[in-house]
């Protein structure tokens, strides 16, 4: 029987912990790091796995460079934007696309939570006032009270829902659209489903949650900011091209909306003459969310729960082409419930 292999194709910025080599060997998996930067490395290198590992935002498993793995069942990609994914493709060929969204989750809940607070209560504002030597709590007065404001969310999967949680204490009003998002769930936590534009027009504080497809790229743009309330604030943790970031941009100039925080953006870094980077009610962080002290191990803890599920011809956790019909035939149910 040949033995099940596992291919890491793109870097991941530090190097897998001794234990990841150690468990997937234990598992009797042959495990391996090779970087590749076209379809003639992954052929070489990948060409017999049966996971294609990667990490971070290669590009390098798109389109035609999926023809070279050929024995490929699994793509698992260590965290949770899948953008840098032709998953169409991968479906198409009957590859399983897997991504680690519980790894960054908790982490990127709390950058929402941080970015809303800030936002609302003019922290940014008044630290650049203080130092320059303005102490003044009339200058920037915060954008209203939490407690009784209506939040919208855009998407309702792992990360919104533990927003709520952590927003319970606010007594906050919340809304979420997420044609995809299980009713009961909502309802769970007391969230009320709303249309597209029934979050824009409605919300005090508007927070974006949806992963980067096609279908939301540039979704949101002036339209949607333009039927935002004057007062609203703009949050966005997900990604920068599912906001028409000129768009924005207008919107923030001509007082469409109040402000915004952004963790990430169009282009990152941006251009050093990106108008955001000017505005005092805007507050841009790197692109920090997914991070913490824990995070690197939780990318590899889970994404060998992944690996492991995998070779033993299960479901993994997360999946995120549910529809595919895997080129391994009949997979043994997931063994996780959320």
């Amino acid at each position: 029987m040949t033995q099940f292999k596992v291919v890491q194709v793109a870097d991941s910025g530090f190097s897998a912990p001794e234990w990841v080599f150690t468990q997937l060997a234990e598992a009797g998996i042959d495990f391996s790091v090779n970087f590749c930067e076209n379809g003639d490395d992954l052929a070489r290198y990948a060409g017999d796995a049966d996971v294609a590992w990667v990490f971070g935002g290669s590009p390098v498993l798109r389109g035609d460079n999926l023809l070279e793995l050929k024995r490929c069942g699994a793509i698992l990609r260590s965290g949770s934007g899948t953008d840098n994914i032709d998953v169409t493709r991968a479906t198409e060929l009957g590859i399983i696309v897997t991504n680690t969204p519980d790894a960054v989750a908790p982490s990127v809940a709390d950058q929402t939570v941080t970015l809303l607070l800030c936002l609302a209560r003019q922290v940014l504002k008044h630290y650049h006032l203080i130092h320059r030597g303005i102490w003044d709590f009339q200058a920037a007065m915060p954008h209203g009270d939490l407690q009784g404001a209506r939040l919208g969310l855009i998407g309702f999967g792992r990360i919104p829902r533990l927003v709520v949680k952590k927003l319970a204490g606010f007594e906050m009003q919340i809304m979420a659209y997420d044609p995809y998002a299980d009713p009961e769930k909502m309802a769970s936590l007391a969230v009320q489903r709303a249309s597209w534009d029934e979050v824009f027009e409605q919300s005090d504080y508007v927070s974006v949650h949806c992963p980067l497809t096609e279908e939301t790229h540039c979704s949101i743009g002036a339209r949607e900011f333009q039927m935002m309330p004057a007062h609203a604030l703009f949050v966005n943790t997900s990604r920068g091209y599912v906001v028409d970031e000129p768009a924005l941009i207008q919107a923030l100039q001509e007082g469409w909306i109040a402000g915004a925080a952004l963790d990430v953006l169009q282009k990152e870094p941006p251009d050093a003459d990106n108008p955001l980077l000017a505005m005092e009610n805007v507050i841009i962080t790197p692109h920090i969310g997914g991070t913490s002290a824990r995070f690197p191990l939780e990318f590899y803890k889970y994404s060998v729960e992944a690996i492991l599920d995998l070779a033993a011809g299960r479901w993994p956790r997360s999946v995120v082409n549910l529809g595919v019909t895997p080129r391994w035939g009949k997979l043994s149910p997931s063994i996780y419930t959320e």
